[in-house]
């Protein structure tokens, strides 16, 4: 929302949006180390256990970001000049979609009721209650308000996660799968041998093939691998949902004003590191 407002020329939104993402960022720094590119999720469990006072840290966002969402209702939704550049521009029909294989919020701007987290849930979301927010026009502007709803449905979420969360390992013990933790390594020669056996050599996935799928924030992000039963795979593709969502410009654009181009690329939302091929 920060980058639909500045292209658009709304830079006030810009400033306040890149504000709460400094928080999130911030607070993602002190669970990962990193601020992106977080390399959190590992195979059997993550990285590393939370630190201490994680839990204040999410409370903290959790309790700061409904005044901030009603400030950008001020902002934006208030807006005439903002509503005129999206409300009935860029319009794309479901059918549309589903043949260029659209998903996400430009999917559900539609009113095609379909989202992975419930309708093909994975990790604990079988576990929590959300409600999957469509549209009914399929324009720029629906696009956005699904995507400033989601905020909200995205908060209730983490906190029946902080809830239900059960005390325990953070990732499974199985030596062929986990390396040892750092600080076993400068105590060991065993756990040094394990850790570089781990990363030299890897574990070896049984030979056939499978593709997961998540709901990322811009739709389907998926992953399809082959496995010829050795420690390397042997065929893999990602479907990264920008790629395949920019397919759907041509029908976005049609009967539109060049002027509108800005409004349209930016309500699709595109990371360009999963475009470039």
């Amino acid at each position: 929302m920060a980058t639909n407002g500045m292209d658009l020329g709304a830079v006030s939104m810009m400033l306040y949006g890149w504000r709460e993402r400094e928080e999130a960022l911030r607070f993602l720094q002190e669970v990962t180390g990193l601020r992106m590119n977080h390399n959190y999720i590992r195979p059997g469990g993550v990285a590393a256990d939370l630190p201490d006072g994680w839990r204040d840290g999410v409370l903290r966002l959790l309790d700061m970001l409904p005044g901030r969402l009603a400030e950008y209702d001020t902002l934006l939704n208030q807006q005439p000049i903002f509503r005129e550049r999206l409300q009935g521009v860029g319009a794309i029909t479901a059918e549309e979609c589903l043949a260029l294989g659209v998903t996400g919020p430009i999917l559900r701007s539609t009113g095609y009721d379909w989202d992975l987290r419930r309708d093909m849930p994975y990790l604990a979301f079988d576990q929590v209650d959300f409600d999957v927010v469509v549209g009914s026009y399929g324009d720029c502007f629906d696009r956005y308000a699904i995507r400033l709803a989601e905020i909200h449905e995205s908060m209730k979420i983490v906190r029946q996660c902080l809830e239900k969360m059960p005390k325990g390992d953070y990732r499974i013990q199985d030596k062929k799968v986990t390396p040892p933790p750092r600080a076993r390594i400068d105590e060991s020669m065993e756990a040094l041998i394990h850790h570089f056996k781990i990363f030299t050599e890897g574990f070896k996935v049984p030979e056939g093939e499978a593709y997961v799928s998540i709901e990322s924030p811009r739709g389907e992000l998926g992953c399809y691998i082959v496995s010829d039963g050795s420690s390397k795979p042997y065929r893999m593709h990602v479907r990264a949902p920008s790629f395949v969502n920019l397919q759907s410009l041509p029908h976005l654009m049609h009967g539109s004003l060049v002027a509108d181009a800005v409004a349209i690329i930016s309500s699709v939302d595109p990371i360009l590191g999963e475009v470039d091929r």
